[in-house]
C-alpha cells in the first residue's frame, strides 16, 4: 500500500493550506466586502479567503478520515501527517488571531499545553504498545475549536464566545486523556 494514498494527500494538503490562511489574515486585505457591511459585520476580502481556505483545511480533515476509514488504509505516514496536520492548522490561524488582537494569547496558551500534555501521554501510552484512541470529547473539542476559529476569521459576532466554549471542551477533553493515562503515567517501572 502506497504511503502516498488520498487520505495522506489530503492531509498534506491541510498543511499546505495552513500559510495561505495565515497570509490573508495577516497581511491585512482591510478593503470591507461592502455586502456584509451593509449586514453589520465588518470583514474584510482577507478574512473572507482566510476564512474560506481555513473551512477548506478544515474539511480535508472530515474527508481524508471517512476515506481512511471506509476503504481501510492505514499508513505509518498517516499516523503521523493527519494529527500533525490538524495541530498545525489550528495553531497558526490561533497564533494569526492573537496578532490580530482577536484573541488573548493566554487561551491559545491553554490549548496548545492540552495539546502537548495529550501527545505526551500518547507517545508514553505507545511506548508501552498501548493506544489510546480520539475520544468522542476530543471530536468535539476540534469541531468547538473549528467553529470559533472561523467566527473569529470572519469577524463575527459571538467568535470570542465561542473560543471560550471551545477552550474549556479542551481543557475538558484534556482531562479526560490524563484520566485514561494516569496508570500509565504514574507507573513505578
Amino acid at each position: 500500500m502506497s504511503a502516498l494514498n488520498v487520505p495522506n494527500m489530503l492531509s498534506l494538503l491541510r498543511v499546505f493550506l495552513t500559510p495561505l490562511v495565515v497570509i490573508f489574515l495577516t497581511l491585512k486585505i482591510s478593503t470591507p466586502v461592502l455586502i456584509l457591511e451593509k449586514l453589520g459585520v465588518e470583514v474584510s476580502y482577507g478574512d473572507l479567503i482566510a476564512g474560506f481556505v481555513f473551512i477548506l483545511a478544515a474539511l480535508t480533515d472530515t474527508a481524508d478520515g471517512y476515506i481512511a476509514r471506509k476503504k481501510g488504509i492505514v499508513t505509518n505516514l498517516g499516523k503521523f501527517i493527519d494529527p500533525l496536520a490538524d495541530k498545525i492548522l489550528v495553531v497558526a490561524a490561533l497564533i494569526s488571531l492573537v496578532e490580530l488582537q482577536r484573541l488573548p494569547a493566554w487561551i491559545v496558551v491553554v490549548i496548545i499545553s492540552r495539546d502537548f500534555v495529550v501527545t505526551g501521554i500518547r507517545l508514553v501510552a505507545a511506548a508501552e504498545g498501548i493506544v489510546i484512541a480520539a475520544s468522542p470529547m476530543g471530536k468535539l473539542k476540534t469541531v468547538s475549536q473549528i467553529i470559533a476559529i472561523s467566527l473569529l476569521i470572519f469577524n463575527f459576532p459571538g467568535g470570542l464566545l465561542a473560543m471560550w466554549v471551545a477552550m474549556i471542551l479542551t481543557v475538558w477533553s484534556g482531562m479526560e486523556y490524563l484520566i485514561k493515562g494516569r496508570n500509565i503515567i504514574f507507573d513505578a517501572s
